[in-house]
This record gives C-alpha cells, sequence and structure tokens, in this order.
C-alpha cells in the first residue's frame, strides 16, 4: 500500500429543492385552497477524524464527493425530502486548505470530531407557506437556495 499524505479533491454540497404552487380542487370539497409543499434541503458535507487512518489513499482516485439534492415540494402538502449528508474520513492531524486561495480551512485534531466542509442550500417554500386571511389564493414561492462547493 502506498503512503499518500496530500490530496486534491472537489467536493460539492446539495442545492435545495424549489418550492411548488399547487391548488386543492375535488368534487365534492365547495372550497380548494394552496397546498404546495415546500422543497427539501440539500445533503452537507462533512469531514470526520478517524483514529483508524493514517493515509490519504482513499483520496487518491476519488477526487470528486458531492452530496444528495433536495426533492421539490409537491402538490397536496407534500414536502420534499432533504438531500442525504456525505461523510469524508480522513485521518487524524489532517488540513483542509481551499486550493484556489491557499487558506487553511480547518484542522482535524482529535480522533472523532466531525466538521461540516460544505452546507447544503436550503429548500424554497411552496405557496402554502404564503397564505394568509389577507392572501387566499397565492401563486408566489421561492426558489431553492444554492450550495457551496470547494476545489
Amino acid at each position: 500500500m502506498k503512503f499518500v499524505d496530500e490530496a486534491f479533491i472537489d467536493i460539492a454540497a446539495g442545492d435545495g429543492g424549489n418550492g411548488c404552487v399547487s391548488f386543492r380542487h375535488e368534487k365534492y370539497k365547495e372550497f380548494g385552497g394552496p397546498n404546495g409543499g415546500d422543497g427539501g434541503r440539500g445533503g452537507h458535507v462533512f469531514a470526520l477524524a478517524d483514529p483508524n487512518l493514517n493515509t490519504l489513499v482513499d483520496f487518491r482516485y476519488a477526487r470528486r464527493h458531492e452530496a444528495k439534492r433536495g426533492q421539490h415540494g409537491m402538490g397536496s402538502d407534500m414536502f420534499g425530502a432533504a438531500g442525504d449528508d456525505i461523510t469524508l474520513k480522513m485521518p487524524v492531524g489532517t488540513i483542509i486548505t481551499d486550493a484556489e486561495t491557499g487558506e487553511v480551512l480547518y484542522e482535524l485534531l482529535h480522533p472523532g470530531e466531525k466538521i461540516m466542509i460544505a452546507k447544503g442550500g436550503d429548500g424554497g417554500f411552496g405557496n402554502l407557506r404564503f397564505k394568509s386571511s389577507i392572501n387566499r389564493a397565492p401563486r408566489q414561492k421561492t426558489p431553492a437556495g444554492r450550495a457551496k462547493r470547494r476545489a
């Protein structure tokens, strides 16, 4: 096995899901109303200090690590599911730097230490969130939040 003490990887957190504009419509219900759900949040990227590792050989050939995006909101008051988070296991003493600026971002010093490297995007709001006594049939929604990407 080869000892690797430096690795360049690209990470990307997941984008959030968009909100939904939808209205309830049933045959024997006199009044409908808004029922568009919110989008789910995107997945985060974590770094975990693992005392059983002593090399970065796992990152030598797997350079791209992406978390899942959140699901979009749907009608019938259905909210989108959150994207799955990913955890990258690294040896204790790993220094995480930004490749473009060379700035030291994080340092894993203690076994079991878990740090969020990239935060997933927030989910957008559906029209169910905007209803009020004045605005009974809102036709607006918000888009999903963008996630962090690092090289």
